[in-house]
């Protein structure tokens, strides 16, 4: 971490020494053993306080749900607050983990990630899964134009052009089970970030292991046995858009789709092969 200019107590801290700061409210974790309104109300009963939740009450309720203790600590500061029902998973196109937080705690950079994820498997939780973070930009999912706000980011330390080693991707799926089980975030909605911002994005790249993620029950995949050809008025089109794809770059669409399924092939027209894949995914899910 000293590679990063910033003290270590700045950059990186263990869940149970951080404090926390909503607005004016000052909320220090280091006593809070298990999160949730039973833990309240016994520190309530214990001193003798009303047994009414106050709006601070709920606020430290939220705060101490949305840190996962398995992992360390290292805030961000640029975030908003709002409950996740996505998961974006990006990579950093950085090369360190140390880089990464610290480009998260600029004031100048204006970005963030709630979880970044080292090569090692050394998962670090940067915002609080009920803040919105700023990981997704400008960006659309079906109906969703503004992904921040209902999304949880992960970023893993890759820059783009390299594998992503077993151990990061190990970590990342017992991450991804915790979180899917705790805010009961449906299947379908785990994404990348070229998915929903394929005019700007390409991340994760052509690397990323989408079908090994698909069969633990985290995104689509499409049955390789059962690939037959799409009738004569199947739009293409129509279902990338019903997928949930922003289809007004079509090109750029179809690219973003083929860096996912098709992967040796990212040109910017559909094969019949593609089609036949893109066929499948919408019998099978849409």
């Amino acid at each position: 971490m000293s590679s990063c200019g910033t003290p270590k107590q700045r950059v990186l801290q263990h869940t149970n020494t951080s404090v926390l700061r909503v607005d004016n409210i000052k909320i220090n974790t280091d006593s809070v053993k298990l999160p949730g309104t039973a833990d309240l109300l016994a520190e309530k009963q214990a001193t003798a306080m009303p047994l009414i939740l106050t709006t601070e009450d709920n606020i430290k309720m939220m705060m101490r749900e949305g840190i996962n203790r398995n992992v360390d600590w290292a805030e961000a500061i640029h975030y908003d607050i709002r409950k996740p029902n996505f998961v974006i998973i990006h990579h950093t196109a950085q090369h360190s983990l140390a880089q990464t937080i610290r480009t998260f705690q600029l004031e100048h950079t204006k970005v963030s990630a709630h979880y970044v994820i080292g090569k090692d498997g050394r998962v670090v939780q940067m915002l609080n899964d009920y803040l919105r973070s700023w990981h997704a930009g400008r960006s659309k999912w079906g109906n969703v134009t503004d992904m921040n706000s209902v999304s949880l980011g992960i970023e893993l330390d890759n820059n783009g052009r390299e594998i992503f080693p077993e151990a990061q991707i190990n970590a990342l799926l017992i991450l991804l089970d915790t979180l899917k089980t705790k805010y009961q975030i449906p299947f379908t909605n785990f994404l990348g970030h070229a998915d929903v911002a394929p005019a700007r994005k390409n991340d994760p790249s052509v690397f990323f292991p989408w079908k090994r993620l698909a069969d633990r029950g985290f995104g689509v995949w499409y049955d390789e046995s059962n690939l037959v050809s799409p009738p004569d008025n199947f739009s293409f089109v129509d279902a990338l858009r019903i997928m949930g794809y922003d289809v007004s770059n079509l090109n750029k669409t179809i690219v973003a789709f083929k860096r996912k399924f098709i992967v040796t092939d990212v040109e910017e027209t559909l094969t019949d092969y593609d089609k036949r894949v893109l066929y499948n995914l919408y019998r099978r899910y849409f």
